[in-house]
């Protein structure tokens, strides 16, 4: 059998050519989009795999952050308890040594703001009444401004603490007459506004942000803001500075007088003293230098004397405890209340 023969023109043979051309090329350009795919699944299964590292890693990181800071939490909780159990231990040897003292307290409030325990004070020559104050909230401690104004009429203690609705409250800082008013003596300062400023030898005495008790002589306004006061007014002298007596001024020396005192223990429990005095048979005062001892005894850490006399006042719960050196209740300028 023989092969037929077909003629093809030369046109036909150059279309028959360009056809086969265009077909490579296609294949051609196919066979690159196939490389460059196949390249680029490659490059996603490689970012798939570096995504998949990552977030292992971040999950191990993760977990041990969540570990880490779980540890740090507990620690945390262990020194806060640890914290409590020392001021409750704390507490309990001071009420003990109290008791040992004084006996036990005569008149006791625990309040969402604060605890208070009212002692009796019997001792050779004097008698007066005690109050530790433990804050739970340092709102619970106030300074009240007689009619809520620096030249007043004055205020009793009692009123004082009836419309600001405080469970224990004593006299503060000393005062002088002028034009048939009266006014604070040195610094005071009430919900953080300075209203009486002047440098003189008198102590500030006051409560911080925190409720803690903080004084001493003040120099300057920047001093006192240094200090961060939120309430405080003005006497002198201060009789402990960290556990150490303080001098007392010459003119001050040995006088038995009625006494109003503040303080606070090493563990920033608050103490309140008022001692009667120029009472026949009854209490005749105390001097400095004897407060000074006992309340080394009680283990107080700082104290101040605040305005005494016939001013000294000590209220507890709806009533005044002591006998005001002149029968009756004295209007002053500035009252130091506790609201539990």
């Amino acid at each position: 059998m023989g092969f037929k023969s077909i003629n093809v023109s030369a046109d036909e043979l150059t279309q028959l050519y360009i056809q086969e051309y265009e077909i490579s090329e296609n294949i051609s350009a196919f066979t690159k989009d196939i490389n460059q795919l196949s390249l680029d699944i490659s490059k996603s299964y490689t970012y798939a795999s570096m995504s998949n590292m990552l977030i292992e890693a971040i999950r191990n990181n993760a977990f041990t952050d969540m570990l880490a800071y779980e540890q740090q939490r507990f620690q945390l909780d262990a020194l806060v308890e640890a914290s409590l159990n020392n001021s409750r231990r704390s507490e309990d040897v001071l009420d003990q040594i109290l008791a040992r003292m004084l006996g036990q307290p005569i008149g006791q409030t625990f309040g969402e703001n604060a605890g208070i325990k009212v002692y009796s004070l019997e001792e050779a020559g004097y008698r007066g009444f005690m109050a530790k104050v433990r804050l739970h909230n340092p709102n619970a401690v106030r300074m009240v401004l007689a009619e809520d104004q620096v030249f007043s009429s004055g205020e009793t203690t009692r009123n004082a603490a009836n419309r600001s609705g405080a469970m224990l409250a004593v006299n503060a800082g000393g005062f002088m007459s002028e034009d048939g008013k009266i006014r604070p003596l040195g610094i005071t300062v009430i919900d953080g506004e300075v209203l009486t400023y002047s440098n003189s030898d008198l102590s500030v005495i006051g409560f911080n942000e925190n409720g803690n008790l903080v004084g001493g002589r003040i120099e300057s306004e920047e001093q006192l803001n240094q200090i961060g006061i939120i309430h405080g007014a003005s006497f002198l002298p201060t009789l402990l500075k960290d556990g150490i007596k303080q001098s007392i001024p010459a003119q001050w020396a040995n006088a038995r007088q009625p006494r109003t005192m503040i303080g606070h223990f090493e563990n920033g429990d608050l103490l309140f003293i008022v001692i009667d005095g120029r009472r026949e048979g009854w209490s005749m005062g105390v001097t400095l230098e004897e407060a000074q001892d006992k309340l080394l005894e009680f283990n107080v850490r700082d104290a101040y004397n605040l305005d005494g006399g016939g001013s000294s006042t000590f209220f507890y719960d709806g009533q005044v405890l002591n006998r005001p050196s002149s029968g009756s209740e004295r209007r002053v300028t500035t009252n130091i209340v506790i609201i539990p």
